[in-house]
């Protein structure tokens, strides 16, 4: 009789034969390829499960996930039953799907797998994330959530994800990442995240550059939907920082003929567990959600938002996997994300010695982001995760000789962790970054060194 766990492998190897554009390279955007009639056809054949409950709809560039996992825990102190659908995963697929912080359970998704199979059999040239949406649309709907928090995969007009009808659209940090696929400029990748604003649903958009600002708002006008722009409701001031996290206070923002909320606890100094200025921002984002369900309707109280606030474990954003030696992980993957790593690293390590373990898909900028990163780092260990879109390492090297940074190539991440923690002395930090799948990676191996200490 075969195991849950071979149930479960089989189940992702099902999945993973189908049209996979996270695997591609060279990856062009297209309605053929992102058919959004297709998936509201076969999301019809299943019953339409994502109309079941109230969705609040993510997009942008950055901070989505860390937005969404704010958004979730906050909800879930208030006691609503909250689903949380993101991408991609770390380590386990299954935390693409949760309620609250608990993983969908593997013999479900095997379940999910086997009952979805004839009717994804009916409908030609589905993809793997389509199909692996429409299960997270139906796990939500079975276990009769009260929200769900769900995270755009990739761009917002022909995502899978746009089939939604939601209660309440989000737009974090917008900058440039998947050119390739999107387009060049911050206009058309702006336009792109924009499309899942819905005619006269509100949409929260947290503080964009001028350029993707206006985008939005154009699109927004156009489909009549409210624009709640979150510095405009909130004021976050940071009080304090350290490697345990960073301290803040919430105020409204005065004479801005916005609602003062009733619960939103102002003046109280809150401990966010995230790292960095931009992560405060996202808080900024999750905060305003909340004030706009409230206007809705939705009860909260001081308490289900400071511990949903002080209470979050969102792993892979500047995460501590060890104090000594310092070990930390980061999913930065982009030009914008790297100068928030960048920032971020000369907050927290002033006055360390600083050892990069890097590798990245061969779609990004990787000089530039190395031309970011390279003043806070005193070496550059190079690898490349177990991934298709993998950029290979002496690729790497070549772009980090041109910008003069001492280096060295490892041809696995367990051959670079090993090399980085050799090289780590007194005083040292070691940190991953480059893509999810490195810092993953990174901490799947460290948890299995561990273990068998």
């Amino acid at each position: 009789m075969a195991t849950i766990d071979s149930q479960y492998e089989e189940a992702l190897n099902y999945l993973y034969a189908f049209i996979d554009y996270s695997l591609t390279r060279n990856l062009r955007y297209s309605a053929e390829k992102f058919d959004l009639s297709r998936m509201a056809r076969f999301s019809h054949s299943i019953g339409n499960p994502q109309h079941d409950y109230p969705v609040i709809h993510i997009a942008g560039t950055k901070g989505k996930g860390s937005t969404g996992a704010l958004i979730t825990n906050i909800l879930t102190c208030a006691g609503y039953k909250t689903g949380f659908y993101s991408s991609p995963h770390m380590i386990d697929f299954c935390e693409r799907i949760r309620i609250g912080s608990r993983q969908i359970p593997r013999e479900r998704l095997v379940a999910l797998v086997e009952a979805i199979k004839p009717y994804v059999a009916r409908e030609k040239e589905l993809t793997t994330f389509e199909i692996m949406t429409s299960l997270a649309f139906q796990y939500f709907s079975q276990e009769k959530v009260d929200f769900a928090v769900i995270e755009v995969g990739m761009g917002g007009r022909l995502d899978a994800t746009n089939v939604v009808s939601p209660v309440l659209s989000v737009i974090t940090s917008i900058s440039h990442d998947h050119m390739k696929v999107l387009g060049a400029t911050l206009e058309k990748i702006s336009a792109e995240k924009a499309g899942i604003i819905k005619p006269g649903v509100p949409v929260v958009v947290a503080l964009q550059k001028k350029a993707a600002g206006q985008v939005i708002r154009e699109a927004a006008g156009k489909q009549a939907a409210k624009l709640i722009a979150s510095h405009e409701w909130i004021r976050l001031t940071k009080i304090s920082s350290s490697l345990d996290g960073q301290i803040f206070r919430i105020e409204p923002v005065r004479n801005s003929g916005r609602q003062i909320s009733k619960s939103m606890p102002y003046g109280q100094e809150l401990t966010l567990p995230l790292l960095g200025d931009h992560q405060l921002e996202n808080a900024r984002t999750a905060l305003t959600c909340i004030m706009e369900l409230e206007n809705k309707g939705y009860q909260f109280s001081l308490e289900s938002i400071q511990n949903g606030i002080e209470t979050l474990n969102w792993p892979g954003r500047f995460e501590i996997l060890n104090r000594d030696p310092l070990l930390i992980i980061d999913g930065a993957h982009n030009r914008d994300s790297f100068r928030k790593l960048e920032r971020t690293m000369a907050e927290y390590l002033q006055g360390k010695k600083k050892i990069l373990i890097f590798g990245a898909s061969e779609d990004k900028e990787v000089e530039l982001m190395l031309k970011i990163i390279r003043p806070q780092v005193d070496l550059l260990v190079i690898t490349q995760a177990a991934h298709p879109r993998a950029l290979h390492g002496c690729e790497i090297q070549d772009r980090a000789m041109r910008l003069g940074m001492r280096n060295r190539v490892t041809g696995s991440v367990e051959e670079a962790l090993e090399y980085a923690l050799n090289q780590y002395q007194h005083n040292s930090a070691i940190l991953a970054a480059g893509s999810i799948f490195i810092a993953g990676a990174v901490k799947e191996i460290w948890g299995e060194r561990k273990a068998r200490e």
